[in-house]
């Protein structure tokens, strides 16, 4: 069975539960295409909003049955990959009983995951698998406990080994858990070292709001506060605490959208400190950025083919012609968005501590 769209696309009858769902949840749901359903039960309730489906029109509008329950589907296809959104119900913004939870645009929002045509990389295959563990660091400078997570691959209780550090940062909104949850980084590396596509590295993530930055507000965040948690207390932490290679060309910075921002500057203002970086939907280096400072071994710069791939190809291409190791990836058919990162991070990875 099959419905006519506005899009000129008829849609394909076999939504299954998304992958994200809460047990036994049967909605979300999503099909082969990239559509979304939705189905919410809010009696009492007069009007149903999803904030995904229309571009930044107003979201999918549900409609609402004799039983009680609102129904609607995305106008459109969706990206791959995966996707926040919160409901707007009677004007008040709640998440959707049937998805589970992530931390994005500063509160936790509901989670769906339209599956990739590359998903291979990033699920749960019958590998060895590392260990991702809280950890939680004095801050003298912001006279706090804060917390990391900490990746550390498999065999790394095993064995003496030392092993680089790669800093990884979450963008604007979102907190330290994003990497695992959202961009399912450890799995990403699972798999890369289960096909001897890389060398094992331990990944830090931690959370990189220092200051309060409202809805908004991004260009008054402060880099300074965390530059200090990161560089005068949490890299010591981890060298103190884990098994690290604690020279410059054994670490590496890289971070998505504001994550991106902060690595940019820090790795400017703390050169000696870090060997590779990357930008992923964060910016770009030029020529001049780098002139007169330690070597970067690698710089790397992405991007969706939906946000400004020209800008990362050309930067990438300026570097290179100024004498540095400059790699630029673009995620075809992508914007801002989880899906990007995760495709970064996978081309990323092989290139680091060479």
């Amino acid at each position: 069975m099959t419905v006519s769209t506005a899009w000129a696309q008829t849609i394909t009858e076999d939504f299954k539960p998304s992958e994200l769902n809460q047990p036994g949840q049967q909605y979300p749901q999503v099909n082969s295409q990239g559509y979304a359903r939705f189905r919410i039960k809010a009696p009492q309730a007069d009007s149903v909003k999803v904030s995904l489906g229309l571009g930044g029109r107003g979201g999918t509008r549900l409609t609402k049955d004799t039983d009680g329950f609102f129904t609607g589907t995305t106008e459109g296809p969706m990206d791959e990959g995966f996707h926040y959104y919160h409901l707007t119900m009677d004007g008040a913004t709640v998440n959707d009983p049937g998805a589970m939870n992530y931390y994005g645009s500063i509160r936790w929002e509901s989670g769906i995951e339209i599956p990739a045509h590359d998903r291979e990389f990033y699920q749960l295959k019958d590998v060895p698998h590392g260990h991702v563990q809280q950890v939680l660091f004095p801050s003298k400078s912001t006279n706090t406990s804060r917390r990391a997570f900490v990746y550390t691959p498999p065999g790394y209780d095993k064995s003496d080994k030392r092993y680089p550090v790669l800093y990884l940062q979450h963008g604007w909104g979102e907190d330290e858990t994003a990497w695992s949850n959202q961009g399912r980084a450890n799995l990403i590396m699972d798999n890369l070292i289960a096909e001897r596509k890389i060398e094992p590295f331990i990944i830090v993530m931690t959370y990189g709001m220092t200051n309060e930055v409202k809805m908004g507000k991004i260009r008054e965040f402060k880099i300074e506060p965390f530059q200090t948690v990161l560089t005068q207390e949490l890299i010591p932490y981890v060298d103190a605490t884990f098994r690290t290679l604690t020279e410059r060309r054994s670490r590496a910075m890289a971070g998505l959208s504001m994550g991106g921002m902060e690595t940019r500057t820090i790795t400017l203002n703390k050169p000696e400190l870090f060997s590779y970086y990357a930008l992923l939907s964060g910016g770009v280096y030029a020529p001049q950025d780098l002139k007169d400072k330690p070597k970067p071994s690698l710089v790397f710069l992405s991007a969706g083919s939906k946000e400004r791939p020209d800008g990362v190809r050309n930067a990438a291409a300026s570097l290179k012609s100024a004498g540095y190791n400059a790699v630029s990836y673009v995620s075809e058919g992508t914007a801002h968005e989880f899906q990007t990162w995760r495709r970064s991070l996978y081309q990323l990875a092989p290139l680091l501590f060479k």
